[in-house]
């Protein structure tokens, strides 16, 4: 059974620092590809950073340049640096993984089969 167990959000003040981790269980890590997305309330979950089996990357826009997606396949973990944090990066971020494994690098909620429980991320102005 595939787990996935995010950790290391909590409270940080604007242009501070996060990073956030997500430990997967439950099958070979390395051969599929990982996302974060995140869900502010009374948004709609959104697509924020991907790293394929192979450790190609792609972030949204409002994130580029401030965040790096990153994978441990020793460790079975995937890691999300977030610098330069604003009010508006506050929500819950969620690991996500597929269910087939040499995939794509998937934006969509839809092309995910996996899902941890979230951490809370809140930036303060």
């Amino acid at each position: 059974q595939v787990q996935l167990v995010e950790s290391g959000g909590g409270l940080v003040q604007a242009g501070g620092s996060l990073r956030l981790s997500c430990a997967a269980s439950g099958r070979t890590f390395s051969i599929y590809t990982m996302a974060w997305f995140r869900q502010a309330s009374g948004k709609e979950r959104e697509f924020v950073a991907v790293i394929s089996w192979n450790s190609g990357t792609y972030y949204a826009d409002s994130v580029k340049g401030r965040f790096t997606i990153s994978r441990d396949n020793a460790k079975n973990t995937v890691n999300l640096q977030m610098n330069s944090l604003k009010p508006e990066d506050t929500a819950v971020y969620y690991c996500a993984a597929p269910d087939r494994p040499w995939g794509r690098q998937g934006r969509t909620k839809d092309e995910y089969t996996y899902w941890g429980q979230g951490t809370q991320v809140t930036v303060s102005s």
